[in-house]
Protein backbone atom coordinates (compact mmCIF):
# COMPACT_ATOMS: atom_id res chain seq x y z
CA UNK A 1 0.00 0.00 0.00
CA UNK A 2 1.47 3.23 -1.01
CA UNK A 3 0.76 5.13 2.14
CA UNK A 4 2.65 2.68 4.27
CA UNK A 5 6.03 4.42 4.42
CA UNK A 6 7.68 0.44 5.06
CA UNK A 7 6.05 -0.59 1.51
CA UNK A 8 8.10 1.74 -0.62
CA UNK A 9 11.57 2.53 -1.00
CA UNK A 10 10.78 5.95 1.33
CA UNK A 11 14.49 7.64 -0.31
CA UNK A 12 13.08 7.73 -3.52
CA UNK A 13 9.96 9.80 -2.62
CA UNK A 14 9.41 13.20 -2.68
CA UNK A 15 9.07 14.90 0.82
CA UNK A 16 5.22 15.88 1.44
CA UNK A 17 4.26 19.82 1.20
CA UNK A 18 4.57 21.91 4.03
CA UNK A 19 1.04 23.90 5.13
CA UNK A 20 0.35 26.99 2.77
CA UNK A 21 1.46 25.86 -0.11
CA UNK A 22 -1.77 25.20 -2.11
CA UNK A 23 -0.55 21.35 -2.46
CA UNK A 24 -4.08 19.17 -2.10
CA UNK A 25 -2.60 16.09 0.43
CA UNK A 26 -4.50 13.51 0.45
CA UNK A 27 -5.25 12.55 4.51
CA UNK A 28 -4.67 9.16 6.39
CA UNK A 29 -6.79 8.95 9.14
CA UNK A 30 -7.94 12.58 8.57
CA UNK A 31 -4.15 13.87 8.98
CA UNK A 32 -1.69 14.67 5.66
CA UNK A 33 1.69 12.70 4.99
CA UNK A 34 2.96 16.02 6.74
CA UNK A 35 0.91 16.06 9.82
CA UNK A 36 2.03 12.60 10.54
CA UNK A 37 5.50 12.43 9.45
CA UNK A 38 5.88 15.73 11.58
CA UNK A 39 4.75 14.08 14.74
CA UNK A 40 6.91 10.97 14.02
CA UNK A 41 10.14 12.66 13.36
CA UNK A 42 9.94 14.73 16.50
CA UNK A 43 8.79 11.63 18.62
CA UNK A 44 12.09 10.36 17.66
CA UNK A 45 13.59 13.10 19.94
CA UNK A 46 12.68 11.14 23.08
CA UNK A 47 15.79 9.01 23.96
CA UNK A 48 12.87 6.49 25.76
CA UNK A 49 11.06 6.39 22.18
CA UNK A 50 14.43 5.74 20.80
CA UNK A 51 15.22 2.69 22.86
CA UNK A 52 11.44 1.68 22.23
CA UNK A 53 11.98 1.40 18.30
CA UNK A 54 15.24 -0.55 19.31
CA UNK A 55 13.45 -2.95 21.51
CA UNK A 56 10.73 -3.51 18.81
CA UNK A 57 13.87 -4.73 16.22
CA UNK A 58 12.69 -1.88 13.82
CA UNK A 59 16.11 0.11 14.34
CA UNK A 60 17.34 -3.46 12.50
CA UNK A 61 14.77 -3.29 9.36
CA UNK A 62 16.70 -2.20 6.51
CA UNK A 63 13.08 -0.71 5.10
CA UNK A 64 12.74 1.23 8.65
CA UNK A 65 16.44 2.66 8.12
CA UNK A 66 16.05 3.90 4.86
CA UNK A 67 12.53 5.63 5.81
CA UNK A 68 14.91 7.11 8.56
CA UNK A 69 17.16 8.18 6.20
CA UNK A 70 14.46 9.80 4.45
CA UNK A 71 13.32 12.18 7.15
CA UNK A 72 16.41 13.98 6.97
CA UNK A 73 14.51 16.37 4.93
CA UNK A 74 13.60 17.78 7.86
CA UNK A 75 16.91 19.29 8.85
CA UNK A 76 15.82 21.83 6.12
CA UNK A 77 13.95 24.49 5.10
CA UNK A 78 10.72 25.42 4.49
CA UNK A 79 10.48 22.13 7.01
CA UNK A 80 13.04 22.68 9.72
CA UNK A 81 10.67 25.49 11.00
CA UNK A 82 8.08 23.00 11.72
CA UNK A 83 9.48 21.28 14.36
CA UNK A 84 9.03 22.20 18.33
CA UNK A 85 12.42 21.01 19.72
CA UNK A 86 14.57 21.36 16.66
CA UNK A 87 17.66 20.47 18.39
CA UNK A 88 17.13 16.79 19.84
CA UNK A 89 14.87 15.99 17.11
CA UNK A 90 17.50 16.83 14.43
CA UNK A 91 20.22 15.56 16.88
CA UNK A 92 18.53 12.46 17.46
CA UNK A 93 18.00 12.02 13.52
CA UNK A 94 21.74 12.07 12.65
CA UNK A 95 22.90 9.66 14.86
CA UNK A 96 19.85 7.29 13.93
CA UNK A 97 21.56 7.27 10.34
CA UNK A 98 24.93 5.30 12.34
CA UNK A 99 24.52 1.62 12.74
CA UNK A 100 26.29 1.62 15.86
CA UNK A 101 23.99 4.14 17.65
CA UNK A 102 20.89 2.40 16.61
CA UNK A 103 22.48 -1.00 17.92
CA UNK A 104 23.00 0.81 20.95
CA UNK A 105 20.27 2.49 22.08
CA UNK A 106 18.69 -0.42 23.64
CA UNK A 107 21.10 0.46 26.44
CA UNK A 108 19.28 2.27 29.10
CA UNK A 109 22.92 3.55 30.14
CA UNK A 110 22.98 5.59 26.71
CA UNK A 111 18.98 6.69 27.08
CA UNK A 112 19.76 8.10 30.66
CA UNK A 113 22.48 9.83 29.36
CA UNK A 114 20.52 11.06 26.74
CA UNK A 115 18.16 12.21 28.69
CA UNK A 116 20.29 13.99 31.38
CA UNK A 117 21.93 15.85 28.39
CA UNK A 118 18.61 16.97 26.97
CA UNK A 119 17.58 18.30 30.66
CA UNK A 120 21.28 20.12 31.01
CA UNK A 121 20.68 21.71 27.55
CA UNK A 122 17.39 22.92 28.56
CA UNK A 123 18.80 24.36 31.74
CA UNK A 124 21.65 25.88 30.30
CA UNK A 125 18.96 27.45 28.04
CA UNK A 126 16.56 28.72 30.38
CA UNK A 127 19.80 30.31 32.28
CA UNK A 128 20.94 32.32 29.05
CA UNK A 129 17.84 33.31 28.04
CA UNK A 130 16.69 34.38 31.29
CA UNK A 131 19.85 35.14 33.73
CA UNK A 132 18.64 35.93 37.31
CA UNK A 133 18.18 39.80 38.49
CA UNK A 134 19.95 38.67 41.36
Amino acid sequence: MASDPMSVNSSAREPPAPPGSGADEPKFGGYTRFELELEFVQALGNPLYLNHLASRKLLSNPAFVAYLDYLQYWSRPPYLKYLTYPGPTLKNLQLLQQEKFRQDIISPDLVERLRMEGMKAGIDWHKESFPSTA
